[in-house]
């Protein structure tokens, strides 16, 4: 009995009383769990996932974050990018998110199966229930190459959204390639009418204007030879 009391004793005095409150102690939990933590193998990686990723899927605060389960969705909302893809992402958000399945969840499964990525697997099983929900539909890149309004955009999808991509490609390039003639032709003539709405239009009146210009430097070194050999110019 003695010896179970002093047992007690020193058990109580030399134990170390964790102070931290529950909902701390709950999210060290969580962290540790393996399932949150990131893998690699050779050159495979997985991604770690913190919290920040966690509240993208159920309280996301941008566009970016609300469809980001599509791929590479823009993130400038006041680029001239975002403006151009922002209706194929939404026709993509329609024919992608199943009418019984929250976004969330697809986000969810984004994130916890694909790793938050177009290429990676984190977990196989998610994997392929978050393509068997979206039909395989996503948007693997989009750039611009050789100018700003030249727009690539790749995606995976239906024919009708594979027209509606390329359209939005024509109407950017057009859109791009209008302003920058119109501000060659500006510089040539500052008060010329832009016509908009064809590049072959502009690009005719640009090369009318060019013209001119040619036959009135051409017309005025003409009249001032002509000056010149009638001695105007002699002192």
């Amino acid at each position: 009995m003695q010896l179970w009391k002093e047992k007690k004793v020193m058990e109580k005095k030399f134990k170390i009383k964790d102070n931290k409150p529950l909902s701390q102690k709950v999210e060290y939990f969580l962290e540790g769990l393996l399932f949150w933590k990131g893998r690699s193998k050779g050159m495979i990686y997985t991604r770690d996932i913190d919290w920040g990723d966690i509240r993208e899927v159920f309280f996301p605060n941008s566009f970016e974050e609300k469809y980001g389960y599509l791929g590479s969705v823009p993130y400038n909302e006041n680029s001239e990018l975002f403006k151009a893809m922002y209706p194929l992402v939404l026709a993509m958000d329609y024919e992608a998110k199943p009418k019984y399945c929250p976004r969330w969840f697809l986000r969810f499964l984004h994130l916890f199966g694909n790793d938050k990525s177009i290429v990676r697997v984190r977990n196989f099983t998610l994997h392929n229930l978050f393509r068997k929900l979206t039909k395989g539909i996503m948007i693997w890149d989009y750039k611009t190459k050789w100018e700003w309004y030249d727009l690539r955009i790749s995606i995976s999808a239906p024919k009708h959204l594979q027209d509606l991509a390329s359209a939005i490609e024509r109407d950017f390039y057009s859109r791009g390639r209008q302003e920058e003639i119109a501000k060659d032709i500006l510089e040539l003539d500052p008060k010329a009418s832009i016509i908009w709405g064809s590049v072959d239009r502009l690009v005719k009146q640009y090369n009318e204007l060019v013209s001119k210009k040619t036959e009135q430097r051409k017309l005025l070194k003409e009249i001032m030879k002509a000056d010149e050999e009638s001695g105007l110019y002699d002192n």
